[in-house]
């Protein structure tokens, strides 16, 4: 856990995210919360951790994403050098596929 975001804030919005039940709920929360370039940010850095995780190249990764190669190694190094959360979740919608 990174030391530097841990606050009494920070939980609260965790809680809050872990209470949405839907993808609908998600929607209509991040949309309240966040801007849509913000959104379209984070899920574009989450499709890109994906296609690292699954052994894509970084020419593919910017012609399907449009992300840019300063961004694909951010998300890279926190592949490699992070807490595992993108491990975590990619793993858990895997299982998640299996079951239905």
């Amino acid at each position: 856990m990174n030391s530097k975001i841990k606050d009494e804030s920070v939980d609260f919005l965790f809680k809050a995210i872990l209470t949405l039940k839907t993808v609908d709920e998600c929607y209509n929360f991040f949309e309240d919360l966040c801007t849509v370039p913000e959104i379209k940010a984070m899920s574009q850095r989450l499709l890109v951790a994906h296609m690292l995780s699954t052994k894509r190249v970084y020419s593919d990764i910017v012609a399907e994403t449009g992300a840019s190669t300063a961004t694909i190694s951010r998300v890279n190094r926190s592949l490699n050098y992070g807490c595992d959360g993108y491990e975590l979740v990619f793993n858990r919608l895997d299982a998640g596929e299996k079951k239905e």
